[in-house]
């Protein structure tokens, strides 16, 4: 039987099964980037085309949390990922930190002591400290990293401003901009470099001590040192440093597996907890800034719904969620997920484009 015809007599239950078939099915596994990518040298590519922002600028809040409240546990990491790697030479050279895979870790122990990941369900829609009102107090913070108000351009003039790294946007308050996923990842990231520069400039700190430091920072405001045995160290940046060492070790970097403050599993990496972040030499030199050439892509292809370059695994998943979720297409990126040029993108769509990717 045609594949065409198979697929014309399958029941909408089986519909269904179709367009979630597990990404196990490939040799990689549980993975949304295309596996062929060299993650060190390239990153991983965006494959949820998360973009400056999650959300529109002209949402309300309610409708920029209800969005940012959907995202799965993987896609909070990717989002993550997102940010690390448009900013890698910059964050690689202030962390001193070469090796992408365990910068990518660490966000996700900061994003797991902070938020669990969205691991309770609540995507990247965590909020804290807000009873006193918006922009008031300098606890209040949100996304997955817990980026507070301080963060932002414009906030309560007696906030410590954070204007010492150049090499990143400063979005100004307003909860457009402090509601939205992306742009919390992005300030959070920024906040971290604040305290990495006073750690390196002001207080003196070398080698693993400047993230330790600026992690101490991102939770009480000062990244100076006050000894190995100080509970501000164990309960927040070594058990960010423990919990991130188990992302890395135990491969769940690119899934949906989740851990939480205190998680047992996580004894073992409590000990000596900073020991695989390695000879790090953090540094305020200039970064090295590699630019990249997108790929030129002269016509539509068939199955490219990213727009890359590329046929591959990356274009599967975004076929799958925009079945799943019904998202809105672009009017090219429809004409490349119609794969049997049906007008619509379906389970037809899915099948074909996973027999590409299978005999590729």
């Amino acid at each position: 039987m045609k594949l065409s015809r198979l697929c014309s007599i399958l029941t909408a239950s089986a519909v269904a099964v179709c367009t979630l078939l597990p990404l196990s099915a490939f040799a990689d596994g549980d993975i949304a980037h295309d596996p062929s990518r060299d993650v060190q040298t390239e990153g991983v590519g965006n494959p949820f085309n998360f973009g400056e922002r999650n959300t529109p600028e002209d949402a309300s809040t309610a409708e920029i949390r209800a969005i940012n409240h959907k995202m799965t546990v993987q896609e909070v990491k990717y989002a993550l990922y997102k940010e690390v790697d448009e900013h890698w030479d910059l964050i690689s050279t202030r962390f001193g930190q070469p090796e992408r895979e365990k910068v990518y870790a660490l966000m996700l122990g900061l994003g797991t002591r902070e938020s669990t990941l969205g691991g309770n369900g609540d995507g990247a829609d965590i909020e804290t400290a807000f009873s006193q009102g918006f922009g008031v107090s300098s606890a209040h913070a949100y996304g997955t990293m817990q980026t507070a108000v301080t963060a932002f351009e414009g906030c309560d003039p007696k906030f410590m401003k954070e204007d010492n790294v150049p090499e990143m946007f400063q979005y100004t308050l307003s909860e457009s901009t402090f509601y939205d996923a992306i742009i919390s990842n992005h300030m959070g990231i920024r906040k971290l470099l604040h305290f990495v520069e006073i750690g390196i400039n002001e207080e003196g700190l070398t080698g693993y001590q400047v993230v330790r430091g600026a992690l101490k920072g991102f939770n009480t405001g000062w990244c100076d040192y006050t000894g190995d045995n100080d509970g501000y160290y164990k309960d927040y940046p070594d058990e960010i440093a423990a919990l991130a060492h188990y992302y890395y070790d135990e491969g769940h970097l690119y899934d949906n597996v989740f851990s939480w403050t205190n998680d047992q599993k996580i004894a073992p990496y409590r000990e000596n907890a900073w020991d695989w972040w390695g000879g790090v030499e953090p540094s305020m030199a200039e970064p090295k800034i590699t630019v990249t050439e997108p790929p030129v892509v002269t016509e539509i292809q068939k199955g490219d719904v990213n727009a890359d370059g590329e046929v591959n695994v990356a274009d599967l998943v975004f076929m799958q969620n925009y079945i799943l979720t019904k998202e809105t297409f672009t009017e090219e990126q429809f004409k490349t997920a119609d794969m049997d040029d049906s007008d619509s993108v379906d389970c037809m769509d899915v099948v074909l484009l996973r027999q590409v990717l299978l005999n590729k």
